[in-house]
């Protein structure tokens, strides 16, 4: 019988230890400052927006398109953007499409693909112009 309730207090001991995690007392509520949503339509299109107060702010809107690919479905259309502000205080802006041709986002912080040189170009020139060149070495 003391077996029992030895083993019932460390059931009850590792239960409590467990059961109430830790309260970060450090963590603020952010407030959303402004939110909406329409949608989704019976055609499918829907438009949301929010703003919070760390300075966060997102939208989208989308819309059923005819598409070549699905036949008679037709596919979404997707534009949007979202801005924020990192840690350092720099303002990132980000707009986006997505459809048929996937997700394509652009902003002032992202890479930027290197002009291809000319030596490279007048070669890529030379090989469309010049096909049947290259049928011959096989």
């Amino acid at each position: 019988m003391r077996e029992f309730i030895i083993i019932g207090l460390l059931l009850i001991a590792t239960t409590a230890t467990f059961a109430a995690p830790p309260v970060d007392k450090s963590s603020e509520i952010i407030p959303i400052l402004e939110q909406s949503q329409d949608g989704p339509n019976p055609d499918g299109s829907y438009s949301w927006n929010y703003a919070t107060g760390n300075n966060i702010k997102a939208n989208e809107k989308g819309s059923i398109v005819p598409s070549a690919n699905n036949g008679d479905e037709g596919s979404i259309a997707v534009e949007g953007s979202y801005s924020y502000t990192d840690n350092d205080g720099t303002p990132f802006h980000v707009t986006y499409v997505a459809g048929e041709n996937g997700f394509e986002p652009k902003g002032d912080h992202f890479p930027v693909r290197p002009e291809i040189p000319p030596a490279i170009l007048r070669g890529l020139e030379w090989i469309a112009n010049h096909p049947e060149e290259d049928k011959l070495q096989k």
